[in-house]
Parts: C-alpha cells; sequence; structure tokens
C-alpha cells in the first residue's frame, strides 16, 4: 500500500484532470461539447473518461453539463432583463428554445418567464435541495485564477457509494491475465437483458462438452458505455472460455479478448450492487493506485451460480484494463 501522502498525490492528479474538464466545460457551455473534445482534456479514453466523470462527480457528464447550462440561464435571466428567453437560451448552448423551456421546467418546476418574473425568490426560500441558480457558475469579473468550487472535498465519491472498500468487501489486485478464446452471444439492449443469451449460450455448449468448471469462464464484455449510448443500442457479449480453434455457428460467435495488465475487483454481492461494485472500484480505488484505463475490452467473471448461494449473492471478478498513470 502507498503511504497516505503518496495516495493523496495520485488522487489529486485524477481530481485535476477533472477539474481541467469543467474548466473547459463551463468556458464553452455556449457551444456544443462532444464527448471525444472532453476525454481529450482530461487525458482519458471516452468510454473510461465518462465513467471516470461519473464516479467521481457523482452525476454523468450529460447531466453536468445540462445542469450549468441550465443554472447558467437561471442567474442570467434575473441580471439581464431586457434579454429575451430565447437569446439566453441559445448563448447557454441549447440549441432551440422549445428543449430549453422543457428542460428549464423539469429543473426549476416553473417556466423561464415565471422565474423572471419572480419566481426565482419562491423557489429560493422553500429551500430547495437543489443547488440555488448560479452557485456554480463564476459571475463575470470575477478572479479566473480562483480555485474550482468542484475541489477534491466537495466531489469526492460519496462514502456509501465506497463501503465496498471501507468493509473490504472489494478486494483489489493488479495483475497480468492472459487472453481469452471465447464463444459468445451478442445482446442489444438494454444490459439487464444478457441473463437471457447466457441461457441460450450455455444450451448451446453444454451438449458439446464446453462446459467444464472450474475451467471454463463465464463472463460478460461490455462495449458500450450506458450513460452515452441509448438503452436500446447497447450492445453486450454473455461468454464463455472455449479452446482455441472452436468455430461459431449460427448466433454464437468467437472473439480473442485481449490480455494485458488489469485491476481484477474480487467482490461477493446482491444482484442489486453490481453498480456500486463499480463505482467503488472506479471512483475509489483506481484513483489512488497510480493506474489508469487502458482502451482494453473491460469484462465481468462469474465465479459462483447464485441460484446456489445461501442469500443469492454472486461472486464475481471486475477486471479493468489498465496502464500506469
Amino acid at each position: 500500500m502507498f503511504p497516505v501522502d503518496r495516495k493523496k498525490l495520485l488522487r489529486d492528479e485524477y481530481l485535476a484532470r477533472i477539474n481541467r474538464v469543467m474548466d473547459h466545460i463551463e468556458q464553452n457551455l455556449d457551444r456544443p461539447l462532444r464527448l471525444d473534445e472532453l476525454a481529450r482534456v482530461a487525458n482519458f479514453s471516452p468510454f473510461h473518461f465518462h465513467r471516470i466523470f461519473g464516479a467521481l462527480v457523482g452525476e454523468t457528464l450529460s447531466d453536468f453539463i445540462r445542469r450549468l447550462r441550465l443554472e447558467r440561464s437561471a442567474q442570467r435571466l434575473i441580471d439581464n432583463p431586457k434579454k429575451s428567453i430565447t437569446a439566453i437560451a441559445l448563448d447557454a448552448g441549447f440549441g432551440d428554445s422549445a428543449a430549453f423551456a422543457k428542460a428549464f421546467r423539469e429543473r426549476f418546476g416553473m417556466s423561464a418567464s415565471a422565474w423572471r418574473a419572480g419566481g426565482f425568490r419562491a423557489y429560493g426560500k422553500a429551500g430547495q435541495t437543489k443547488r440555488k441558480p448560479g452557485q456554480t457558475v463564476r459571475k463575470r469579473g470575477q478572479d479566473a485564477s480562483r480555485p474550482s468550487l468542484y475541489a477534491a472535498g466537495v466531489y469526492n465519491t460519496p462514502p456509501r457509494r465506497l463501503q465496498m472498500l471501507s468493509q473490504n468487501r472489494l478486494k483489489v489486485e493488479v495483475k497480468e491475465l492472459p487472453e481469452l478464446q471465447v464463444a459468445y452471444i451478442r445482446h442489444v439492449g438494454p444490459y439487464q437483458g444478457i441473463s437471457q443469451a447466457f441461457d441460450r449460450l450455455f444450451r448451446w455448449a453444454g451438449p458439446r462438452g464446453f462446459i467444464q468448471f472450474p475451467q471454463t469462464k463465464s463472463l460478460a464484455v461490455y462495449h458500450d458505455n450506458p450513460e452515452i449510448t441509448e438503452a436500446d443500442k447497447l450492445r453486450s457479449s454473455a461468454c464463455l472460455t472455449v479452446p482455441a480453434g472452436t468455430k461459431g455457428e449460427g448466433e454464437i460467435g468467437t472473439m480473442t479478448i485481449p490480455g494485458g495488465l488489469f485491476a481484477v475487483a474480487h467482490a461477493e454481492i446482491a444482484p442489486h450492487e453490481f453498480g456500486e461494485a463499480w463505482t467503488a472500484l472506479m471512483g475509489g480505488w483506481l484513483p489512488e493506485s497510480g493506474y489508469q484505463p487502458d482502451d482494453r475490452l473491460c469484462y465481468e467473471v462469474y465465479l459462483n451460480d447464485p441460484k446456489q448461494h445461501p442469500e443469492g449473492k454472486f461472486i464475481i471478478e471486475i477486471c479493468e484494463p489498465v496502464k500506469p498513470l
């Protein structure tokens, strides 16, 4: 384990990258912001940058951008009473006034015109749990060198999301993993539906003698980020390791999953805790590890049949490809 000051230095590097992105977003809210552009600012791959951003900040990248645009607009509606609502919406990066009107009402519970007419006063007095407009936006003329409002202590992952680490329920080891030859069935749609693909894969593999535990590994590969790709377009693969040279047939495909250096997180979790396990790895362990994600496939390995577990839990290994920071 690294000394405490070493961990802090490593985590600070992650936070510095995220802060650079937030500053870049704030300075460019009036134009389209592409994921690949923001990932370059952070020096992460687009896929992993989106996951790290969400784990550290506590909201998705798109939610963060939309919130800042709305909060900036809310402040400008107050500060610029003669400027049209449409002009303010366009200045904030919204493509049209209809999209802005819908998003504004969803965020603040009233129309932009009602807000400007004095509704913002009632919103503030009501003690809303959401931040007041302008709270995260620098006003014109404010010292640009001031620390980011999202300093390390402000946007750390909530402690409850990291309980798996503090309770030693998520044990992480960095090690070399071999490449894997797998047969797979591709699932397109919400990731929860991959279980049906596994059922079909096992029915194919059983009669062919490919299911020989513990030698055979059962794993899921996720090809898209659900916070970026529409749910009905998400791609995942239900996989079983097979001997080299195995041929696919019908809906059964074969592929090679690259090996290399991985952070392997071992956990015993309930069905609803998969997201928490990923967050603990990406937002808790990784920023203090001295590693960053690499552009290879990440996957989950399933080490048991939850139906045979006394509490119905999954024993899994999350395998995240990494490289030195």
